[in-house]
């Protein structure tokens, strides 16, 4: 099949580097455009971009993928098929129509639950023991098409979003592949998606990683797990922003102090224990605001950290 292939973000390599491997012809890369990145807002170029510039593949960067320009572009590229994942724009009912089979999604989930761009992250926050991958035809309404399979993955209790998504690429890219050979022989089948099971996973907002001491140990651990990369999990500590990178859910035995959640209860070359809504957490790597990254124990070494502080929202 001629394909044309739409990507921006890391998630979508795989699969890419896959489809080379096939018979089938991969006529343009369709990503981002490039931006400026860093301190030093040097131009960088998207994950999919770098592979595809590597492979030799034609890259096409349209602000819009749904201006007049681009529109002709794909349509002049004939593609049987449009493969999209991870690409970053919202794609117009004009531009769904342009290939001669259909558009298909990978998306980071077990549809209906977690439509959106952030399924990996909002599983984790939300303490799911299991997540997936679903290959859809694209409908216009977001991540709402009828699904053609769907892969099931076990969450370990130590994952982190950045390691569910390397595990969800990996076993999306075999999905595609099988997807692709069902589609070719026409031995597919069109699911509809169970519109009382849809749940969504919206962009995450700097503030959705700010911890809320009130909470129980375990959710602010599976914040912590889901929020890694983007946008990081946080509180405040002598008025400044305390980055919190890895941590777990403790008991902590009775004490004479009544401490509230938020309050240090103990400091030990294991880390900083602070009171929760229920039992504690132990925070094990961290960074102060303006200093680099390091052990709490590193951290208790030069700073005047006691029992009783209290962390803050604010």
């Amino acid at each position: 099949m001629n394909i044309c292939f739409l990507g921006s973000a890391s998630f979508a390599q795989p699969s890419l580097k896959i489809l080379l491997n096939t018979h089938h012809r991969i006529s343009a890369v369709v990503t981002q455009p490039d931006r400026q990145k860093g301190r030093g807002l040097t131009i960088a170029h998207t994950s999919v971009k770098t592979t595809a510039l590597e492979k030799g593949l034609q890259v096409y960067q349209p602000g819009n993928i749904n201006c007049a320009e681009a529109l002709r572009f794909l349509k002049g590229l004939q593609p049987d098929l449009l493969i999209v994942i991870a690409y970053g724009q919202i794609l117009s009912e004009k531009l769904l129509g342009i290939p001669k089979i259909f558009a298909i999604n990978l998306h980071a989930s077990l549809l209906p639950k977690y439509r959106g761009a952030a399924p990996i992250n909002w599983a984790l926050i939300n303490g799911e023991t299991t997540t997936g991958v679903t290959v859809m035809k694209m409908v216009v309404a977001m991540d709402a098409g009828p699904v053609i399979a769907q892969k099931k993955i076990a969450v370990d209790s130590g994952d982190t979003a950045i390691a569910v998504e390397e595990k969800l690429s990996d076993t999306g890219a075999h999905l595609l592949l099988q997807s692709l050979k069902a589609i070719e022989s026409g031995e597919y089948q069109l699911t509809p998606q169970d519109r009382e099971e849809v749940t969504f996973a919206p962009k995450l907002k700097k503030e959705d990683g700010l911890i809320l001491w009130e909470k129980e140990s375990a959710a602010i651990c599976n914040l912590i797990r889901g929020c890694e990369g983007w946008p990081g999990t946080f509180t405040y500590y002598h008025g400044k922003i305390l980055k919190v990178y890895r941590a777990k859910a403790v008991k902590i035995p009775e004490t004479p102090h009544n401490y509230l959640p938020g309050q240090i209860s103990k400091i030990s070359k294991e880390g900083i224990c602070v009171v929760t809504g229920e039992d504690g957490l132990l925070i094990k790597e961290l960074q102060v605001e303006g200093k680099r990254k390091m052990s709490a124990e590193e951290f208790i070494s030069g700073h005047r950290v006691s029992a009783g502080e209290t962390l803050s929202s604010k």
